[in-house]
């Protein structure tokens, strides 16, 4: 692939997200930079979150129904997204590695890399619903 050539609004964007561990969606990144970059379009996020994403450097997480986020932690780890409000939240699981042994002991080629979401109702819906 060729050089990269560099962009305010795209390092404007990754920084952004290196800076953030709420998973925001493309909105909320537009948002927040046109304060600091008024002629930003929603379309230029848009491209250059799907580059970013593209080139290894951050992570569209996929919610379902709801937008997408996205995430600048590329280090190995996963997701809880909440069925009711669409939040993506960070978890580590310790013992990761019994479960990948069991996907490497059935599946039908070498594993190189894997993503796992867990899916339900956060705490702060779950409380909403009693309420």
């Amino acid at each position: 692939m060729s050089t990269l050539k560099y962009s305010r609004q795209r390092e404007a964007i990754k920084t952004f997200l290196m800076n953030r561990t709420d998973h925001p969606t493309a909105d909320t990144v537009y948002t927040s930079l046109r304060q600091t970059y008024p002629n930003i379009s929603l379309g230029t996020v848009y491209r250059n979150l799907s580059l970013l994403e593209q080139i290894g450097e951050i992570s569209k997480i996929s919610t379902g129904s709801g937008a997408d986020h996205y995430d600048a932690n590329m280090t190995q780890h996963q997701h809880f997204i909440c069925t009711s409000c669409h939040r993506v939240y960070d978890i580590q699981i310790k013992n990761i590695d019994s479960i990948m042994d069991a996907a490497a002991d059935s599946a039908p080629g070498v594993i190189e890399s894997y993503r796992a979401n867990f899916y339900g109702k956060c705490k702060e819906c779950q409380e909403n619903e009693l309420s």
